[in-house]
């Protein structure tokens, strides 16, 4: 019962990267709940910021189970994490109101947190992953709201849906250029700019996490091979040493009983 109720404090008073990230969504997912409520906004914006603020549920509800699976003492998970669960909710503006609560969890475990940067570096594979899922949903959000809104109303435009402008985004950041959809508009073009140079680092970042992730272990295999053989190699020095320091001992013994000797022969002569 103490080592459960231990390891509960510990999960709830611990900065998790995920958790940071899900903080940003949340807030991020708040401005999409105050738009989508006291905005006047065009019909297809209104569907595509549902459409994203189902996505940021789809990832809040992702994680959230998630935790629940990996909770040793499930009941105290559910307790402290039941708020998560509900404002995971699609659909229901009035629980999603509830994320507020989210982000003021993870504030209270920052302002709690003796360094914020610090923890989060030492879990690198965890802050890696956190910050790529963040950076893509920050991306694609952005991406297709803003393409949507600059190009409607534009002569010779072609993205006119929620659904174009996330296919649109998605391909672009994916630098695959289908080219069915694309921006005509000088403030289009720029912003197809800004995204296809966001998806490069994107991917090449993914590819440096991937290289990372095959390569480290061959590199730790190597430094623990070097380390060994570091320590096989002064082993054999200290055995040399030992060696030659018992063969000085044992000269200096048969010294010493050869004088012994001759000391007694020159008693008896006496």
């Amino acid at each position: 019962m103490i080592k459960s109720k231990r390891w509960a404090t510990k999960n709830i008073n611990s900065l998790n990267p995920f958790d940071f990230a899900m903080m940003i969504l949340s807030f991020f997912s708040v401005i999409i709940v105050l738009a989508l409520t006291f905005g006047k906004l065009e019909p297809e914006t209104y569907r595509i910021l549902l459409y994203i603020d189902g996505g940021i549920c789809f990832v809040f509800m992702s994680r959230f189970f998630w935790g629940l699976f990996k909770a040793r003492n499930k009941a105290y998970y559910w307790r402290h994490h039941w708020i998560d669960f509900v404002a995971s909710i699609p659909a229901i503006e009035a629980l999603r109101i509830a994320r507020v609560f989210q982000i003021l969890r993870v504030i209270r475990l920052i302002r709690t947190s003796r360094s914020i940067f610090l923890p989060l570096l030492k879990q690198k594979k965890q802050a890696t992953l956190a910050s790529l899922l963040l950076a893509m949903v920050l991306i694609l959000a952005n991406a297709s709201v803003l393409i949507l809104i600059v190009e409607s109303g534009v002569d010779g435009a072609n993205i006119h849906t929620a659904e174009q402008a996330i296919w649109w985004a998605l391909v672009t950041i994916s630098t695959v250029g289908y080219g069915d959809f694309y921006p005509v508009s000088t403030l289009g073009h720029v912003i197809g700019g800004i995204v296809i140079i966001s998806g490069v680092s994107f991917f090449g970042v993914i590819s440096g996490y991937m290289a990372s992730v095959f390569v480290s272990p061959d590199e730790s295999s190597e430094r623990n091979e070097a380390h060994q053989e570091a320590i096989k190699n002064e082993l054999e020095n200290a055995l040399l040493r030992m060696e030659a320091n018992q063969a000085k001992m044992e000269q200096n013994q048969i010294a010493m009983l050869n004088e012994i000797a001759k000391l007694k022969t020159d008693l008896s002569n006496h």
